[in-house]
């Protein structure tokens, strides 16, 4: 397997995330926005116009995930970003906050196809705990599936799997739900 290099997302990369996430914004429209957006915003802006509103964040000097490369094709995505800036997750029942600790939270991979069940998801962890951090996170939090009985494609797993997340060093603090853990990583 080749060497991967990691950037966070910045403006001068977008080309980079629309290449690796093609036409149909990863999944569905999404452009990583379902968090960030209420559902009937998120429904609204599939395709263009949540990849415009994921721009936007970028033009305003956010940088909101990291990228993963081998050469200089962007290869994978990791969307990382303070737990307070994510909507999604605080009218989540299953994902409320553990306590009152300030945390970042990583929401959402991407791999391209010819590079997925290679271990890249774990570097991509690490490498959003090194962003994280470089910005005065303390602690990073996941909140990845774990299937019940064998595998699961791999558009239910854009959240990770608990599996990749034990890999790289987190550890459950929470499970209010058979298939959602909570997964910390102190910084």
């Amino acid at each position: 397997m080749s060497a991967f290099t990691f950037r966070p997302l910045t403006v001068d990369r977008f080309a980079d995330l629309e290449k690796l996430f093609g036409p149909r914004g990863a999944c569905a429209g999404c452009w990583c926005m379902h968090w960030r957006l209420t559902r009937s915003d998120w429904t609204k802006g599939q395709g263009e116009g949540n990849r415009r509103a994921l721009r936007r964040i970028v033009r305003a000097g956010g940088e909101p995930g990291v990228l993963a490369y081998s050469g200089v094709q962007a290869v994978g995505w990791c969307a990382v970003a303070p737990r307070s800036s994510l909507s999604g997750l605080k009218r989540s029942r299953i994902l409320k906050p553990v306590d009152d600790q300030s945390v970042w939270s990583i929401t959402c991979f991407f791999v391209a196809r010819e590079f997925r069940r290679r271990g890249l998801t774990p570097k991509l962890m690490k490498a959003a705990a090194a962003h994280a951090r470089s910005r005065g996170a303390k602690i990073l939090e996941g909140y990845p599936v774990e299937p019940r009985v064998g595998s699961m494609p791999d558009l239910f797993a854009f959240t990770g799997l608990a599996s990749a997340f034990l890999k790289a060093g987190f550890v459950e603090v929470a499970r209010r739900s058979a298939t959602r853990p909570i997964m910390r990583l102190a910084l």
